[in-house]
């Protein structure tokens, strides 16, 4: 009697935090590896389980059960921040884990933190175990070529232009602005894809800051001297987008004095945890009592209501590419890399590329704050610019709303238009 031949078994496990199309990666992978001749589990939480040794939280993934999952958000599997790389016994148990589960090859589906932890257990599995990584996150950080988007990003984006164009309603019907807090932990995609797009008044991201840590009062400012402008205009409505990301390049006895501030399993300060919109808000509306203008600011967080939406047809199609291509990766014997899909075809990105020589972590990609995208964005924006104080009947108009001499109102706000407005004192 002949012996049938065991299937080589695929692992499939989700990272970080949610992001539309996470299911359709699951989906394309799981059939493409199905019909190329393996079995598939999937991995439930991340690394949650597997680190400390548990090989129970897996179930076995077939076509019928997962065909249409690539309509809805969320994850089938689940996700978690768990992170094995901090300690060298947690990686030689994911390892183990996998080996008593009988995966030889593993797609693992996350961000920057999730792409590292694959980038070291696959060093540490010494060829035992292939490894592909599918990059996700909303905010379109990973170090991915110019203009090709990580997945889950264009259906946050879509969602939070809908969110902000209503809020821009309601603010020009109730006269009042709005503060919008966005995801994005260090860079400003998400925050300008959606202010942007929706014509938000004015934007702020960490790009735009050239010297690092900054003051409160610089953003502060920023926005004050924004619903200036907005008055002198005649209009007492607007909405600011802000990225959460701000809060990691504020100088730290501003941060210190937020909140006692939280980290994650990454080292990363809990973003979500300070409420950094409400902080904006009081302190800014402090600042326009100072020029006598009474206002109403409510500060709005969008982030969670994008993250596990169900992906638009980009995501949708963009995201089952992914997963087709890697499971034919490792198919194909292919191992250690990053998939991407460049102008159509796709290219594994090694992991060794990923790496920034100088943190020894995976690069993040920031905002191009040089590029034409940018200017133009920054050109529809209600900020206050050297023309406006160059224009003396500009000045004017600004001075008198705020209560101000003309020289006096230069002499308070002309350090915004500058190429330095991190509102540190500098030797």
């Amino acid at each position: 009697m002949a012996i049938r031949e065991q299937r080589p078994i695929v692992g499939i496990l989700v990272g970080g935090g949610p992001a539309p199309g996470i299911n359709s990666v699951i989906g394309a992978a799981t059939i493409r590896s199905i019909l190329g001749g393996c079995d598939v589990i999937g991995i439930q939480d991340g690394f949650k389980w597997i680190m400390d040794g548990n090989t129970g939280k897996v179930r076995r993934l077939s076509i019928e059960a997962i065909s249409r999952i690539h309509f809805s958000g969320g994850s089938c599997l689940g996700t978690a921040r768990a992170n094995p790389t901090q300690k060298t016994e947690h990686l030689d148990a994911c390892l183990s884990s996998l080996h008593h589960l009988g995966v030889t090859r593993l797609i693992t589906i996350g961000g920057d933190d999730t792409a590292f932890s694959a980038l070291k257990l696959e060093q540490r599995a010494g060829g035992r175990l292939q490894v592909v990584h599918v990059p996700k996150t909303i905010d379109n950080d990973l170090d991915l070529p110019h203009g090709i988007p990580t997945f889950g990003f264009q259906t946050a984006r879509h969602i939070g232009v809908e969110l902000v164009k209503s809020l821009m309603v309601d603010a020009e019907t109730t006269s009042r602005w709005y503060f919008v807090v966005t995801m994005g932990r260090k860079a400003g995609h998400l925050a300008l894809g959606i202010g942007k797009a929706a014509g938000a008044t004015l934007t702020i991201i960490p790009e735009e800051f050239r010297h690092k840590p900054i003051r409160l009062q610089a953003l502060v400012d920023i926005l004050v001297a924004a619903f200036i402008k907005r008055l002198s205009a005649g209009r007492s409505d607007g909405v600011a987008v802000l990225a959460e990301g701000l809060v990691e390049i504020l100088d730290q006895q501003d941060l210190n004095g937020l909140e006692d501030v939280e980290r994650d399993q990454h080292g990363h300060v809990r973003l979500a945890e300070i409420n950094f919109g409400f902080v904006l808000k009081r302190a800014v509306e402090k600042e326009l009592r100072t020029f006598g203008i009474k206002t109403t600011i409510v500060d709005k967080n969008i982030g969670y209501e994008l993250r596990c939406a169900d992906p638009i047809s980009f995501d949708m199609e963009y995201t089952r590419d992914l997963g087709y291509c890697a499971a034919q990766f490792l198919l194909d014997g292919g191992n250690a890399a990053m998939v991407s899909i460049q102008n159509g075809r796709f290219i594994p990105i090694p992991f060794g590329d990923i790496l920034d020589p100088a943190t020894g972590r995976t690069r993040v990609r920031m905002v191009d704050v040089e590029s034409e995208s940018y200017a133009i964005a920054r050109r529809y924006m209600i900020r206050l610019s050297s023309e406006d104080l160059s224009q003396p009947d500009h000045l004017v108009r600004l001075a008198t709303v705020a209560g101000l001499a003309s020289d006096d109102f230069r002499t308070r706000f002309e350090y915004l238009t500058g190429k330095d407005v991190s509102g540190v004192a500098r030797s």
